[in-house]
């Protein structure tokens, strides 16, 4: 095949073409491989080992987020540091920080409801709440093959829900809030990470962003789960592997937030969400949490891919 004008394309243009690729398929990889670890890992915190403070827990994955975004632009100098523009360019990463905070919390607590599996069965139904609203605020169309693939993923989870022996109505709620908000977040962070006048990089978008969740969830944890601070501290006197698991847990939820959004930049939001609600998560979570599955989740798993 030839380049236009009957020119051989170069190889100078193939080996970026592959580079890019294997670039892409790089971010996606470690994207779920983060996500797993973090999702693992909360529904560990917040079930087994009885850390029960979702919304300190989201708090903490923030401000790991903002302290080790500063540390990669001021003092390692990843990227260079940008600047906001604007008072509605700040307006709208205070919104993305406002709809990313009820998306974690959310998702958070459906953990203590609901196993992971089924967390990730209902979290599927995400590519349906990114399209609706990427054509709301954007007024921009998928071809129609990829509104036909979210027909299956949404059907399945519906089957799911009516065969989940662990179903509790509280968590399904949150978890489908959850789904919701990630999926306008990342339409939101879309926007943000592509308009030509107000783009900013991966890093600086998740620098400004994180300060403000923390200090939106600073509130709701001092009110809704009174005395955490002193609870964990006391966890942390009889036993120090909590200050681990939440130092791990929280460093793990930075890098995940952060191939999130490169992931989205490189594809896009709709793209992003159908690549999350690939049935593998509930596959690897039956088998590293032991959680097992009836006959209609697993039609569910088949008819969804």
């Amino acid at each position: 095949m030839t380049a236009k004008g009957g020119a051989p394309p170069s190889p100078g243009g193939l080996s970026g073409l592959a580079n890019g690729r294997f670039f892409t398929v790089g971010l996606v990889t470690s994207w779920y491989s983060s996500n797993i670890g973090v999702l693992l890992l909360n529904k560990y915190l917040l079930s087994n080992y009885g850390f029960k403070y979702p919304i300190f827990l989201t708090m903490c994955h923030m401000s790991a987020c903002a302290l080790l975004s500063y540390a990669a632009i001021a003092w390692l100098r990843v990227v260079p540091m940008q600047l906001v523009r604007s008072r509605v360019q700040l307006a709208k990463i205070a919104a993305l920080s406002l709809v990313f905070c009820g998306s974690v919390v959310s998702g958070n607590v459906s953990l203590r409801y609901l196993p992971v599996s089924f967390n990730q069965a209902v979290g599927a139904t995400t590519p349906f709440f990114t399209a609706v609203f990427a054509y709301i605020m954007t007024v921009k169309r998928e071809s129609w093959v990829t509104y036909l693939t979210l027909v299956p993923v949404v059907t399945g989870v519906i089957i799911a829900s009516g065969g989940e022996p662990s179903f509790h109505l509280f968590g399904f709620i949150m978890c489908i809030g959850a789904t919701a908000a990630r999926a306008l977040k990342t339409v939101l962070q879309g926007i943000l990470l592509s308009s030509e006048g107000e783009k900013l990089n991966s890093m600086n978008l998740l620098l400004y962003m994180a300060p403000i969740a923390v200090i939106l969830l600073l509130p709701a944890t001092i009110f809704m789960e009174d005395n955490v601070v002193g609870i964990t501290i006391e966890l942390a006197k009889k036993d120090f592997t909590i200050v681990w698991l939440l130092l791990f847990n929280s460093c793990l939820a930075y890098f995940v937030n952060l191939t999130n959004f490169l992931v989205t930049k490189h594809t896009s939001a709709l793209t992003l969400q159908v690549w999350h609600g690939i049935s593998l998560f509930i596959v690897c979570s039956s088998h590293i949490t032991g959680v097992q599955f009836c006959s209609s989740n697993w039609f569910t798993f088949h008819f969804s891919c």
